[in-house]
């Protein structure tokens, strides 16, 4: 491979995939592709000037845009509206417009340069139902997934490919199935080399965390800051669950995918920490609360917001007999990473994200 695409590349994914892949491999061409419509992507561009990534401003909705950068290899699709509560005030175009028309445009730009196709989806493809009525077991600090479920595809172990997609899942996650789907036409139709992950929560440095979408580095930055933070949902006990993957995990993953497209073409799979790489919002704050030598004031708020669930864990069983990937960074390296890179630069990321001081206002988290 010559010459690779990465859409969404001033974004926490894209530019890290961008500057670690462009690091790894010197002979390739990197291309990162961005609107910079989320705040704080903007930091990004000096990174990847650094690592020798050609940067195009350009949104993956507009063909034009796309068209501005020449023959590529692959192209790894990561740009998306990634907010679990985005659309529900009713306002759904530049969801729906980003996450599904922007798939159909990287795809048929894909199939005219006959790339291959890296598709970064979502556990959120899973609907919400039938994920809040599984049978869990409540520990000090956290849920568990029970050993015996009604539903198929679930065990303690997470959820896997084989969970049942009846039933509605968010918007957001609704306009990622929608492209996973199209995907497998331009596959099945077309010829596209294709390749699907479902990544459960990714986490790591210059994540431009907030509440509905980076609850982990939203976590940090609130203890970093010491602004109020809540705990929303399921009795307000801050139990909800999520295991998380660090971003240099996925570039391995992703790494590994380019180098080898025969392999990995016509995949769909689970992709994140598992059980072993997981936190609850509970333990989150213990392990922040050590990092950083802050204690923030969390409040309990008993409802539950709409499309939460109380736990998520990706069963990645039909990845590991695929490949030898493994995530290689748990849970606590994932945070002192965050928090490292936060103490590092706190003066450009707090005016990234007009982050407030606690006598400005307050913070609150969910999982996303």
């Amino acid at each position: 491979m010559n010459r690779l695409l990465i859409t969404g590349g001033a974004g926490f994914v894209g530019s890290n995939l961008a500057v670690g892949l462009a690091e790894r491999h010197p002979d390739w061409d990197v291309v990162a592709l961005d609107n910079l419509y989320r705040r704080g992507s903007k930091l990004n561009l000096p990174r990847l000037a650094a690592a020798g990534v050609e940067f195009v401003e350009g949104d993956v909705r507009e063909p034009g845009d796309l068209a501005k950068v020449a023959r590529i290899d692959a192209l790894v699709e990561c740009s998306a509206e990634p907010s679990v509560m985005s659309g529900v005030d009713g306002d759904t175009g530049y969801l729906v417009h980003t996450n599904l028309t922007g798939a159909y445009n990287c795809l048929e730009l894909a199939r005219r340069g006959s790339a291959f196709f890296v598709f970064l989806s979502t556990s959120r493809v899973y609907p919400v139902e039938p994920q809040v009525g599984l049978r869990l077991e409540e520990t000090e600090t956290r849920f568990e997934l029970a050993a015996e479920q009604e539903v198929r595809g679930v065990s303690p172990t997470g959820i896997s490919e084989d969970f049942p997609l009846e039933g509605a899942r968010t918007l957001y996650g609704a306009t990622k199935l929608s492209a996973e789907l199209l995907v497998e036409e331009y596959r099945a139709s077309l010829g596209v080399p294709a390749v699907v992950d479902r990544f459960g929560v990714i986490a790591g440095p210059w994540q431009m965390g907030k509440v509905d979408q980076g609850v982990f580095t939203h976590w940090m930055l609130a203890h970093h800051f010491r602004n109020p933070l809540s705990y929303i949902g399921f009795g307000g006990h801050g139990k909800q669950v999520r295991d998380l993957l660090h971003v240099e995990d996925l570039v391995d993953l992703v790494e590994r995918q380019l180098l080898d497209p025969a392999k990995w073409d016509g995949r769909t799979v689970n992709a994140g920490g598992g059980r072993a790489c997981s936190l609850s919002l509970l333990e989150t704050t213990a392990i922040c609360q050590e990092l950083t030598g802050n204690e923030v004031p969390i409040s309990p708020v008993a409802e539950t917001r709409q499309g939460d669930v109380p736990i998520y864990l990706s069963d990645c069983a039909r990845l590991f007999e695929l490949d030898e990937w493994r995530p290689r960074r748990d849970a606590h390296k994932v945070l002192a990473d965050i928090h490292e890179w936060v103490a590092a630069d706190e003066d450009r990321i707090a005016a990234a994200l007009e982050i407030k001081t606690p006598a400005g206002g307050e913070g609150v988290g969910t999982c996303p």
